[in-house]
């Protein structure tokens, strides 16, 4: 089953889900981090469908400084199945399960920093667009990006009505993900490789 048709779609099928569940999980966790609105519609859609795995889960594992490490492990589960199931299919056995965790947690990784580059180049695009455009969603990015740039701000203040703060902190996230990539996800993968589970 390592490769044809049924290899591909299954890869690509459990890409899709898993992926859009775990995307949804990250936004609630830096929603929660970021302290955003949860009344917002687009906060409620994200809550009501990360609730039925992360309430009980909460019980055993508390958050801690504003953090939630239910979401964590939920996230880290759920990467660990997808990439171990995406793994087995292309290898032909049981991926290597250090490897694996390691590879996982780079994802989550790059996920969380995609989630910021997106956010960003979204709220860049508004701007020149539709600057006085409101939506829920544009209310959500803003609550989500905007402590972050601040950061930047305070260091690169705008120049003559220019602000550079996204340009600059895009810069850093791509390094900060580049960096990611040939360390922590190149060695994950390259452990999965071997014969051996653990």
């Amino acid at each position: 089953m390592s490769g044809g048709f049924l290899g591909n779609a299954g890869t690509f099928l459990i890409s899709v889900f898993f992926g859009a569940y775990i995307l949804l999980v990250m936004l609630r966790f830096i929603m929660q981090w970021q302290r955003a609105d949860f009344y917002n519609p687009m906060s409620q859609f994200i809550v009501k469908i990360t609730n039925p795995p992360l309430i009980p889960l909460r019980k055993l594992i508390p958050g801690f400084a504003g953090l939630d490490f239910a979401a964590v492990l939920l996230m880290l589960v759920l990467q660990f199945i997808e990439l171990g199931l995406i793994a087995y299919i292309s290898l032909g056995h049981i991926p290597n399960l250090l490897g694996l965790l390691i590879w996982s947690l780079g994802e989550l990784i790059n996920l969380f920093l995609m989630v910021y580059i997106v956010g960003m180049i979204i709220l860049a695009i508004v701007s020149w667009v539709s600057p006085q455009g409101h939506s829920p969603v544009l209310s959500l990015v803003h609550q989500i990006i905007d402590p972050l740039l601040f950061q930047f701000r305070k260091v690169i203040p705008p120049m003559s009505g220019l602000d550079l703060s996204v340009f600059f902190a895009l810069i850093v996230l791509f390094l900060i993900k580049m960096f990611n990539d040939y360390t922590i996800i190149f060695q994950g993968q390259q452990l999965i490789k071997s014969t051996a589970i653990f």
